[in-house]
């Protein structure tokens, strides 16, 4: 190969790289490692926690304050949430980063040393409480001693310091590599709210959350472990999520006076928050769900990342498709798939494989709009991709109980339909642009890639010890520890270094969903503590007497508003509270009425106006962000039609007969192809009339529908539409005849 050649060649590199968020600091020195060190044994504390592994017993020496496993449910989701919070306010800043590194005292940091002092105060409270109940104090919420100190000695002091650290981080910038004072009170907060949690819930007095008889103290840490939540939210996802839990928390005080369907009960704000930071709201099934299956797979995607299987998946893919016309654009629809399966965030698998696909398909001839929308399509794609499914589908497994096993089968055909269609579409678009594919020299060696086709081997035992009946927990510990086995055939084997790299790594990366999550249930507290989630169900009910259809059509829309600027986890999250137990009590199968709402969270990254997955793409190609947002939601636009199709036909769920299901799947294949051609305006070849265009979006609704002599008139349809393309040549710039036109 010659040395142009060599340079020319495209060898995916930095795809396993953790993209650096704008205001994430970066530590040095001693600084770096400090946090280094809380990071990795953060994730490693998850890693032990989810296996029963206590550190003093397998030492056989007892250590003091070494947490000890299995922990109880409910003190694990506190301590998890808290170390999301320490590390958090530690690594992302809430506002720029001053021009110079060197720290310099202002009148900030002076007022946050008075904070930090009323914040470890709050905490060395929290502490004693726990001495006193340790010696017999019988605790309650109605002794007037105890509501004082709760109140007085704990409650006001953290207060002060919650809201005080939130307002002045705002506002304080320190350089890049500096820790700021008023994020570090923060962090001392969270842990006061975290001790004192985790030791009135040890008590009797966990039984009476939501009452008059719940200590203060409860209502105090909830509002200011909400603040915390919010504000982190805030930092690393955006203000959309923060937004819409902010507009529930004001509903939950306001309902009252709302007329019609929102009209709720009269809640106190000490009953409302003595009950939201419990299992009913905060540490429910979001929290529930992160702590667990969220984090073991980020440290999956950590070891992966580590042994450098992310890079190997690009290269992979490229040598797979890329000599097919418009070739980056089809890796990008592979290499995103599984990228995105894993990484669990539509936005950042863009940032990973996006920064690669998108500049190549805008050399192959792509517009900018166009690349960057088949990159956001494609990732947000990643989301719907068994066997991990990115997150969401981990919370349906907790809130309606299917085992999960059964949830990634079911998501087969609707992946297989949603890739398909997304396929069709850019190789439609290459056609009629008259691209070519790349050159050989260009790509990675096909025969090279097959030779280290074992790397697939820890995503290979994850899906076989899956259904062999292991544990999502036990499959995944499993899988990760094939990653770091099957690096050592690789030329980036991971030693105790890489292993420790790959926990700070995991660490880091979960600090966004944890906080997400977090976030999701604060409104999915207020969904189930006020009752607005059945009276939607009875608004659902209310439209399905007049249509089903359109009941269906108004919990799609809801569905995609209530993702709007949200990650999927969150977006799925709230719609599985206010949409999914509508559609059940329309009497359709909890699978299926979860899998409609997952989608429609999953698709809303890609719908105008707010779509992040869009947006970062735009930011990479340098495109119009409402126009790629637009482009890729033409793109992906058989992911709003494959949500009806397993509703009318439940088939394309794995539902019925072999027969069924493979005749399901093929002809729904047929009918995205169909509606594809039609939306890209090119049919076997060449481009097709209005007319024509017309007729195939009509043939594929009927081969969708599912039904035998549906499917006959769409082929039917279809077959006719060719003819008359091969044989009349309809003009396929001819305008759309208007009534009184000359």
């Amino acid at each position: 190969m010659t040395d142009t050649a060599q340079h020319d060649q495209v060898v995916a590199e930095g795809v396993d790289e953790e993209p650096i968020e704008p205001n994430r600091r970066l530590f040095e020195g001693r600084a770096l490692w400090i946090v280094s060190v809380l990071a990795g044994l953060y994730a490693a504390f998850h890693m032990a926690a989810l296996n029963g592994v206590s550190i003093s017993e397998y030492i056989g020496i007892e250590i003091p304050f070494l947490p000890t496993f299995p922990m109880e449910t409910w003190n694990f989701r506190i301590v998890h949430v808290a170390g999301a919070l320490a590390l958090g306010f530690v690594l992302f800043a809430g506002s720029g980063f001053a021009a110079e590194d060197r720290p310099r005292r202002t009148t900030i940091s002076y007022i946050s040393y008075g904070l930090m002092a009323l914040a470890l105060f709050s905490l060395g409270t929290a502490f004693s409480f726990a001495i006193d109940i340790a010696g017999g104090t019988m605790w309650n919420g109605i002794d007037a001693g105890i509501k004082f100190r709760e109140t007085w000695v704990f409650g006001a002091p953290l207060w002060i310091a919650t809201f005080g650290g939130i307002v002045l981080s705002w506002f304080h910038r320190r350089g890049r590599s500096s820790f700021s004072e008023p994020d570090l009170v923060l962090v001392v907060c969270g842990f006061a709210v975290a001790a004192y949690l985790i030791t009135i819930f040890g008590t009797l007095m966990r039984n009476s959350t939501g009452t008059p008889f719940a200590p203060i103290g409860m209502s105090i840490a909830a509002v200011a472990g909400a603040a915390l939540i919010m504000e982190l939210t805030r930092r690393v996802a955006g203000l959309a999520l923060v937004i819409i839990a902010g507009i529930f928390l004001v509903y939950v005080f306001t309902g009252h006076l709302l007329p019609g369907f929102l009209n709720s009960p009269a809640i106190s704000w000490q009953r409302f928050f003595s009950q939201v930071y419990t299992d009913a709201g905060i540490l429910g099934p979001t929290t529930a769900v992160s702590s667990t299956y969220i984090i073991l797979f980020i440290i999956f995607a950590a070891f992966l990342q580590a042994s450098k299987v992310g890079d190997y998946f690009v290269n992979f893919a490229f040598a797979l498709a890329g000599r097919a016309r418009g070739g980056p654009a089809k890796v990008a629809i592979f290499a995103s798939g599984l990228m995105g399966m894993i990484n669990g965030t539509s936005a950042g698998n863009v940032v990973a494989t996006g920064s690669l696909t998108i500049p190549l398909m805008k050399k192959v001839g792509y517009k900018p709009k166009t690349a960057g929308a088949i990159e956001a399509a494609a990732s947000t794609g990643g989301q719907i991709m068994p066997p991990i499914m990115g997150a969401g589908a981990f919370i349906m497994a907790e809130i309606t109980g299917i085992p999960y096993t059964d949830i990634a089968i079911a998501a087969v055909i609707p992946a297989i339909l949603y890739f398909v269609s997304i396929y069709f579409m850019v190789d439609f678009e290459a056609a009629k642009l008259g691209m070519r594919g790349m050159r050989d020299d260009e790509l990675p060696k096909l025969n090279e890639m097959i030779r280290r086709v074992f790397l697939f081997l820890p995503i290979v035992i994850l899906i076989v010890a899956l259904f062999m009946g292991y544990s999502v927990i036990r499959a995944g510990t499993l899988a990760t520890v094939a990653a770091a086995v099957v690096s050592w055939l690789t030329p980036y084997r991971m030693g105790l270094p890489s292993i420790v790299k790959a926990f700070e790594l995991a660490g880091i990366m979960s600090i966004q969903i944890i906080a997400v999550c977090a976030c999701a249930g604060i409104i999915v507290g207020v969904i189930s503590l006020t009752g607005v989630g059945a009276r939607f169900s009875n608004l659902l009910l209310g439209l399905a007497e007049a249509s089903q259809l359109l009941a269906l059509f108004f919990a799609m829309c809801i569905a995609i508003l209530l993702g709007m600027g949200m990650p999927t986890t969150a977006a799925y999250a709230v719609a599985a509270s206010v949409v999914a137990p509508g559609l059940t009590n329309l009497g359709i199968p909890p699978l299926t009425a979860h899998f409609f709402v997952f989608y429609f969270a999953v698709v809303s990254a890609i719908t105008p106006p707010v779509a992040l997955a869009s947006y970062a793409a735009a930011g990479i190609s340098g495109a119009n962000p409402m126009e790629t947002s637009v482009s890729s939601f033409k793109i992906g636009i058989a992911a709003f039609i494959v949500p009806f199709m397993f509703f009318y036909n439940s088939a394309l769920l794995m539902q019925g007969s072999w027969l069924e299901v493979g005749r399901a799947g093929v002809t729904a294949v047929f009918g995205v192809f169909l509606l594809s051609s039609a939306v890209q305006g090119w049919f076997m070849g060449g481009r097709s009339a209005w007319f024509l265009r017309l007729g195939l979006v009509i043939a594929a609704l009927f081969m969708i529908e599912g039904g035998g002599i549906t499917d006959l008139i769409g082929i039917a349809l279809a077959t006719g539409a060719y003819f008359v393309q091969k044989i009349f040549h309809p003009d396929p710039n001819a305008a759309i005849p208007v009534r009184g036109a000359d």
